[in-house]
């Protein structure tokens, strides 16, 4: 098996890989593939979509969650969790129906000044979280390999260039990466689950079962939902799914939907069990020993005493990992909105300094973890845009055609969205109360 993973892997980055995966789907949308070799090929969009999901902010919200309130939010982490699979499959639906991504659907169906409005604030939120994300992975570099903050910010813009480089031999080296980071993450959390094994009882009932203890863990809740649900996500996914293999019939738009959706499930799936491992582990290792931890490098030292610095080393291998890969999709997905929205693309390297200018400055003249939190909050003001933009473009016929989504669908994710408006006006009003 692990052969088997290394020669893909080693096939996918020579540069072949993607137009044999074309051809793969192009077979299995003409009923040549059966079974998961028909499923296979169409992963991808939602994988790298995936890793917003598991960016440095959620360490930040999920290490507080558990730290300070044990199990008890683990129900958030699952609710916002199904939300986002909703959203994230409304958004592919939207790329693979129309062949536009939601940023030119958006351009060309709403007025010019909503346009511009939403153009800005949605590049905002791009470099708010390509900064969280950036400087998440400098801070484990940092942390990891005992360097200055400076060195860490360094490697971490060289390394997403070159990752981003990957781009030039197709789409199918980078989703390949982009999957190997995560897995990392994944079985980093797996270990830590073994070195510190939780109350499975009190995990599983509270990931269940709704509780809240106060108004503090009703803010924090909303910090969760604001850190899982990222708006630059859910312009990005639509934009993923032009590239691969368009559909040239509506039976096979419906055949699309349909892998898409399944993915999603897996994908996001995964990423919720990693956010529900996070606040398991903070909740068995921190909940007694330092409770109210909202800092990572406080987390990570905090680690090392407790259960050894082979747990504390695996939590910032976790950490780093998360950071280049959601830095890479941020990056990513800023040239999503930049190229919907204002028909043109910039070079990777001006995009990435976009961002890496920013995090150094921030990073010269304020606490990284003061400015995390921060953009998170950013990111809650912006997250409403897209996703009314995804309701309203879903619900149209002229845009959607037969596919358009039922009233029921409809009704659910206008029930979704406003329940995270008004969280999040919560979480805005707590910030500038306090």
């Amino acid at each position: 098996m692990l052969m088997a993973i290394k020669r893909t892997a080693g096939y996918a980055l020579s540069g072949d890989a993607t137009a044999d995966t074309v051809t793969a789907m192009r077979d299995t949308l003409d009923n040549n593939r059966r079974g998961i070799r028909a499923l296979l090929p169409f992963a991808g969009p939602a994988v790298i979509a995936s890793v917003g999901y598991m960016d440095p902010g959620n360490f930040v919200t999920n290490i507080q969650a558990g730290s300070t309130y044990g199990y008890e939010l683990l129900w958030v982490v699952l609710l916002a969790s199904l939300v986002a699979m909703l959203f994230q499959a409304m958004s592919a639906k939207v790329g693979i129906v129309t062949g536009r991504s939601l940023a030119e659907l958006c351009r060309d169906e709403f007025p010019r000044p909503v346009v511009v409005a939403m153009w800005i604030g949605s590049e905002i939120a791009a470099v708010a979280t390509d900064l969280a994300e950036f400087m998440g992975a400098a801070l484990g570099i940092s942390l990891l390999f005992h360097l200055a903050m400076g060195w860490g910010l360094l490697i971490t813009g060289v390394v997403t260039i070159g990752i981003l480089t990957l781009d030039k031999k197709g789409f199918r080296p980078l989703e390949i990466v982009i999957a190997v980071l995560i897995t990392v993450i994944g079985l980093s959390y797996l270990c830590e689950l073994f070195i510190a094994p939780p109350n499975w009882h009190a995990a599983l009932f509270h990931t269940f079962v709704p509780h809240l203890h106060g108004n503090d863990a009703l803010m924090l809740a909303v910090g969760i939902v604001g850190a899982t649900i990222m708006p630059h996500t859910i312009y990005l996914h639509s934009g993923l799914t032009q590239n691969r293999a368009p559909a040239r019939n509506d039976y096979q738009r419906s055949r699309l939907v349909r892998f898409s959706n399944r993915e999603v499930v897996i994908a996001l799936g995964f990423a919720g069990l990693v956010n529900l491992a996070m606040v398991t582990m903070s909740a068995s290792v921190f909940s007694k020993k330092a409770p109210g931890i909202s800092d990572i490098a406080v987390a990570y030292h905090t680690l090392t005493p407790v259960l050894g610095a082979g747990a504390a080393a695996l939590f910032l291998v976790s950490l780093l990992a998360s950071g280049i890969s959601s830095s890479v999709v941020g990056t990513m997905a800023g040239q999503n909105i930049m190229q919907g929205f204002v028909g043109f693309r910039t070079p990777v390297l001006l995009r990435r300094l976009i961002t890496m200018v920013p995090a150094v400055i921030v990073c010269m003249t304020c606490n990284p973890m003061t400015a995390m939190i921060d953009s998170q909050i950013v990111l809650s003001i912006i997250l409403p845009v897209p996703l009314v933009a995804l309701v309203v473009l879903s619900s149209r016929r002229s845009v959607m055609g037969r596919f358009m989504a039922s009233r029921k669908l409809i009704g659910v994710a206008v029930v979704a969205t406003a329940v995270i408006l008004v969280l999040n006006v919560l979480l805005i009003w707590q910030s500038v109360a306090s």
